[in-house]
């Protein structure tokens, strides 16, 4: 792809995770171009449908989280890599929702999206195992657990906005939680 229309494919993108988090199902094509600056025509070159465009943005997202992640995971103390990884998890969980709702909920996800999803979960279990490791997360943890509290907090903010703060709170509560030993 020519390097124009890659940026063109970029700032769509971007222009699209934005109008959708806050339109929802009312945000239009023609609002993302106008914010990507590119004509209609160039949005439905590179995305023929409005699913394919919502499908590229939770693409992004899960890319973005993953990159993170793997990050995290070499560069960074393993309870820190958790508790960073946990907590940008939830902070983006609800627009992460709203996203996949558009898309049609989980069941009419497009196999590259759900590719995406594996990919991530795989990122943040060695995250997870490696705060284990080092004795700094509950070793019985497990990332579907992780998964359930930080989809709990995600679903209930994008149902009902929350101040940051307040979600920021509830996010260093599940992460007392998690990283905290057990005393039996």
């Amino acid at each position: 792809m020519r390097q124009d229309a890659q940026r063109n494919r970029e700032r769509i993108i971007a222009a699209a995770e934005k109008v959708f988090v806050e339109q929802g199902a009312a945000g239009s094509t023609h609002e993302v171009a106008q914010r990507a600056g590119v004509g209609i025509g160039t949005v439905f070159r590179h995305f023929p449908t409005k699913g394919e465009l919502v499908e590229a943005v939770l693409i992004r997202h899960f890319a973005r989280v993953t990159d993170q992640a793997r990050s995290l995971a070499t560069a960074s103390p393993p309870g820190s890599a958790l508790r960073t990884l946990v907590r940008e998890m939830i902070e983006t969980g609800p627009a992460k929702v709203s996203l996949a709702l558009l898309a049609g909920g989980r069941e009419e996800l497009s196999p590259a999206v759900l590719a995406a999803s594996r990919e991530l979960r795989a990122a943040v279990e060695v995250v997870l195992r490696r705060a284990q490791d080092a004795g700094q997360a509950r070793p019985e943890a497990t990332v579907d657990e992780v998964y359930l509290l930080v989809r709990s907090l995600a679903h209930a903010a994008a149902a009902m906005p929350v101040p940051p703060e307040t979600l920021r709170r509830a996010a260093d509560i599940i992460l007392a939680g998690l990283t905290s030993p057990v005393n039996e």
